[in-house]
């Protein structure tokens, strides 16, 4: 480096802050007071009001003109940088929306909210006790709190970037436990191996099948019934269907809560069949595992104790938040380090002034690692145990309103009774009623769900996920969650399914 560039550096580093909040106290204060102000006026208070819209439909060009997302060489004002925090919010959907019943999470709880804003304010990774002390200690009490819920008093787990990788833990850490060779070898150390999951099951285990190289076609598929759980007897079959054709079993992915219909598989039925072929049992509990917090409906995961692993989303039901996926373990050998752990000598180091086993970071296969253990402890302490059961068995409560509303009302026909807080109807418009012997009818039906979709979310009045399945044509899943839901906001989903869909 030469002199010149060397002063030049010198002077660089003595100049003053760039024109922005960079170095300025007061002015960083004052930006995100306003910040702050305009996330609670906009995001919160209006985003969880039902007079207000659920979301501001936008074409994507028309979109990308109104945010001008484009990034400069030159910096913008204060105010031009306020005015685009509220256009971000106002094109946003608004999953907290009492009428926002599209995905598997909703609502916004304040305490939980107030957790994640302290957890960015703090910008720390959850892999060292020396970078992150508060939060080493509280995510295994809040792990050790899930984990007593499932049934076990000792126990390993971690929290993961969703339950897709949660599930995905848990096919790797199953094949470890059988072939710790893989770990250094590679799949060259493996027979082909047969991992076991309903029709029903959710995608992300195809998907951890795929990554973790074992390929989709190890996923044995298992039959499920009209209700869509698991058939232990075809789980059976299927064992030993693969075991002949040469395949080693290793893994049974059972699931608490599907995605579609809500159903829960049988799991003292399936780890009785676990527990002949000694083959480890992970359930997938993402979406049902808060049923473990109510007296009144945790019969529906009898038998997840016996599991060997569980994924469990706090940020579905409970509102956590997103991201906060759990996954738990029974396994007290320390099966997740020895899983993943490659001891990187800058971070891990072995002598270090305090207990290395609070160092939880080698547990997991990234480095930096997001903090997700506040949001859920501070909503906990402030709802305490007997305030999230409520919240379980409340929206048990305006499901099965909903389920009788639907009904007793004409149009709407029933999927099915459900077991949890899917609600699985078709809307069937005037003109089609009385047609079902009509040879288009299924045709003409499955062209509803869309076309009310779009109607709805182009008015921004609210949102109702559907889908085919199986041999059924589209209809509408309506997921009972969010906390400040209300019986008037049922009344208007079936009242504005009614208005919308009038004239199809």
């Amino acid at each position: 480096m030469t002199a010149a560039l060397l002063t030049d550096f010198i002077l660089m580093a003595d100049s003053k802050p760039l024109p922005c909040a960079d170095g300025d106290p007061v002015a960083m204060e004052a930006l995100l007071r306003e910040v702050f102000s305009i996330v609670v006026d906009e995001a919160v208070l209006k985003g969880t009001s039902a007079s207000e819209k659920v979301c501001e439909w936008k074409e994507p060009e028309e979109l990308k003109q109104l945010l001008d997302l484009e990034l400069r060489g030159q910096g913008e004002r204060r105010e031009q940088l306020l005015e685009r925090c509220r256009a971000v919010i106002r094109y946003s959907v608004k999953t907290g929306h009492p009428r926002f019943f599209n995905q598997l999470f909703s609502g916004l709880d304040p305490h939980a909210l107030a957790g994640r804003i302290i957890t960015e304010s703090l910008n720390t990774s959850q892999y060292t006790y020396e970078i992150a002390p508060v939060f080493v200690l509280m995510e295994e009490e809040v792990l050790s709190k899930l984990r007593a819920l499932v049934g076990w008093t000792s126990g390993d787990g971690v929290f993961c970037p969703g339950g897709s990788i949660s599930n995905m833990y848990a096919l790797n850490l199953a094949r470890y436990h059988r072939y710790p060779e893989c770990k250094q070898r590679g799949l060259r150390a493996l027979p082909p191996l047969a991992l076991f999951a309903s029709e029903e099951c959710h995608y992300s285990i195809k998907k951890g099948a795929a990554f973790l190289g074992l390929g989709t076609d190890s996923v044995r598929v298992v039959k499920a019934d009209e209700r869509g759980k698991m058939v232990p007897e075809d789980l059976e079959r299927q064992i030993r269907l693969a075991e002949a054709e040469g395949a080693v079993p290793f893994l049974v992915s059972a699931t608490s809560g599907t995605t579609v219909l809500g159903a829960f598989d049988p799991l003292e039925a399936i780890a009785d069949v676990c527990q002949r072929h000694a083959l480890w049992l992970h359930v997938d509990a993402a979406w049902g595992g808060s049923m473990l917090l109510s007296q009144t409906h945790k019969h529906l995961l009898d038998g997840i104790s016996r599991a060997d692993s569980v994924t469990w989303n706090p940020h579905k039901l409970l509102g956590a938040g997103l991201q906060c996926s759990a996954l738990l373990l029974r396994d007290t050998s320390n099966l997740l380090k020895r899983c993943h752990g490659s001891q990187a000598s800058y971070l891990f180091q072995q002598d270090k002034f305090y207990d290395v086993a609070l160092d939880t970071g080698d547990k997991v296969v990234q480095c930096g690692r997001h903090v997700d253990c506040l949001k859920l402890w501070l909503m906990w302490k402030a709802q305490g145990g007997q305030g999230l059961e409520l919240r379980v068995d409340r929206a048990f409560a305006l499901a099965r309103y909903l389920l009788e509303e639907v009904k007793k009302r004409e149009g709407f026909e029933l999927v099915m009774e459900p077991e949890f807080l899917n609600v699985c109807f078709w809307f069937v418009p005037p003109s089609l009623r009385g047609q079902q012997r009509s040879p288009d009818y299924s045709q003409r039906l499955a062209q509803v769900a869309p076309a009310l979709k779009e109607r709805m979310v182009k008015e921004g009045s609210m949102m109702i996920g559907y889908q085919p399945h199986g041999a059924r044509v589209n209809f509408f899943r309506v997921v009972v969650a969010n906390p400040a839901l209300t019986r008037a906001d049922v009344d208007f989903l079936l009242d504005e399914l009614e208005r919308l869909g009038r004239d199809l």
